[in-house]
């Protein structure tokens, strides 16, 4: 795998940047308190999102002023090179919320705010649910610690794999939105959400951010583009037959959604 990949970065560093002209996209910094203050490259305009739904919510997600990552144990991760800015998001003091979890966790805290908790399942192993409204005790109807305690439940019993299943095709690319996830099921497998996405109105070329947990649990955080480092963290939508983030390679069969 190091070697593939180290190959595929050295062939992706010789192809046109999707702006051959202007300044990089600036480093982040503590000013930038929301993913949707994320910078863009210049030409690029944020793409419009409904409000209310979960491409609003995470767009909307707070940034920490301080961009460590931190492991679940509070310890500094070993290689603090690979991303561009903290999600300010709690990660619990277990080895629990991983790169699958933290995406769950989006979720789930989207409709938790909204008081959905119908719509908070995840998929088990056996095909059923994992579903919060069976979890909740009556009387307790908006519980953070239920809620995370049962969070915590679907930590430990779904990954991957889970998600992969639950999640459904994308059968073309191009039609990325936020929200979407890029995932490899399995062991070893891993998993990125995309939580904010732009476009060129000369051109239509579009570009999205990535954001994930990782092993051992840790932050989640928007990568850097470690190809094209004049995007920062942006990637571009092309028409390549794989998806070379910062941690992982992804073909494009991997992009899946939540409703599609």
């Amino acid at each position: 795998m190091t070697n593939l990949y180290a190959a595929v970065l050295l062939l992706l560093a010789c192809i046109d940047p999707v702006t051959e002209t202007g300044n990089p996209v600036p480093a982040f910094n503590g000013a930038m308190h929301s993913v949707k203050q994320v910078p863009l490259p210049e030409g690029f305009e944020r793409i419009a999102v409904k409000e209310n739904s979960f491409a609003a919510y995470l767009q909307n997600l707070p940034l920490r002023k301080d961009k460590t990552v931190y492991l679940y144990n509070k310890q500094p991760k070993a290689d603090q090179t690979l991303h561009y800015a903290v999600i300010d998001i709690s990660t619990g003091n277990k080895d629990l919320q991983q790169c699958a979890d933290a995406i769950m966790r989006l979720r789930g805290e989207y409709f938790f705010a909204r008081k959905l908790y119908d719509s908070i399942r995840f998929l088990k192993s056996d095909r059923s649910f994992y579903q919060f409204s069976r979890y909740l005790k009556q009387g307790m109807q908006n519980d953070r610690a239920q809620f995370m305690q049962f969070m915590q439940t679907v930590f430990m019993n779904c990954g991957t794999y889970n998600l992969e299943q639950q999640l459904k095709p994308v059968s073309d690319f191009a039609t990325m939105q936020i929200g979407d996830v890029l995932i490899k099921g399995g062991a070893p497998g891993h998993a990125e959400i995309i939580v904010d996405m732009a476009v060129n109105k000369q051109n239509s070329k579009k570009i999205f951010l990535l954001a994930e947990g990782y092993m051992p649990a840790q932050d989640i955080h928007i990568l850097l583009n470690t190809v094209n480092t004049k995007l920062g963290p942006w990637y571009e939508l092309d028409n390549d037959k794989q998806v070379v983030t910062a941690t992982w390679i992804f073909s494009r069969n991997q992009l899946k959604g939540w409703d599609r």
